[in-house]
């Protein structure tokens, strides 16, 4: 199996470049690195707010803003040279932090409309993709993955689990919501709690593989070269 990302590095490379007009406009605005993360930061935590009030459209929508809206903030530093390891540090942080509210939001949503499978799933989605960011920040702090771009390991960074969790929380505003209801298609689930919950399983199962990945990848390296 592959460890590598299903993200390029020619693809990250050509979307950073297609934004940075953009965060160089927002710099002309008097914004810094720093205040884009916290912009991106709060554009998310609104996005949980939606999701907490079951307006599941919104919401996905505006998630899916909030984490383009954050790659801004790294560009900007690159293309003014502002770039620091405080910034570094931050950025990560917050993006965390943001993931973590926003799925906050969505166990509350889902709990609130009496839909326990979603609150579980997304549980479970936070948990693998908190230990996504934790195995590559573990592996650099130990010197494990010095120059190997850690962030290029694994078949579901980031960008990906973005992607299927807009895609799964807008679907599931679309087919009607989570709250139980009288049609149900598969499992006893109606087509919106279908849709919530293969996009929670399936960010849990692919970064649970990604996990896997990047261990795999770090012990790798610390076997000895003869």
């Amino acid at each position: 199996m592959s460890d590598r990302s299903l993200v390029s590095p020619d693809t990250r490379g050509r979307v950073k470049r297609l934004g940075e007009p953009i965060a160089l406009f927002l710099g002309r605005l008097g914004l810094t690195p720093n205040g884009l993360t916290l912009i991106g930061f709060a554009i998310t935590a609104i996005a949980a707010v939606l999701a907490a009030g079951q307006l599941w459209i919104a919401a996905g929508l505006v998630m899916f803003f909030g984490g383009v809206f954050d790659m801004f903030d790294g560009t900007l530093a690159r293309a003014t040279g502002q770039v620091s390891a405080v910034g570094a540090f931050m950025d990560s942080v917050f993006d965390r932090w943001g993931e973590a509210v926003f799925y906050v939001g969505l166990i509350v949503g889902c709990s609130l409309a009496g839909f326990d499978l979603g609150a579980g799933l997304a549980a479970a989605a936070m948990a693998s993709a908190f230990l996504v960011s934790y195995t590559r920040a573990k592996s650099e702090g130990l010197g494990f993955t010095a120059g190997t771009r850690m962030a290029e390991v694994g078949i579901a960074p980031r960008e990906i689990r973005l992607v299927i969790l807009a895609v799964g929380v807008v679907a599931a505003g679309i087919a009607g919501g989570v709250a139980p209801g009288s049609t149900e298609l598969l499992l006893g689930l109606s087509s919106g709690q279908l849709w919530m919950s293969a996009g929670l399983a399936l960010i849990a199962l692919l970064a649970t593989i990604t996990v896997i990945q990047r261990i795999l990848h770090v012990r790798a390296q610390a076997r000895p070269t003869s």
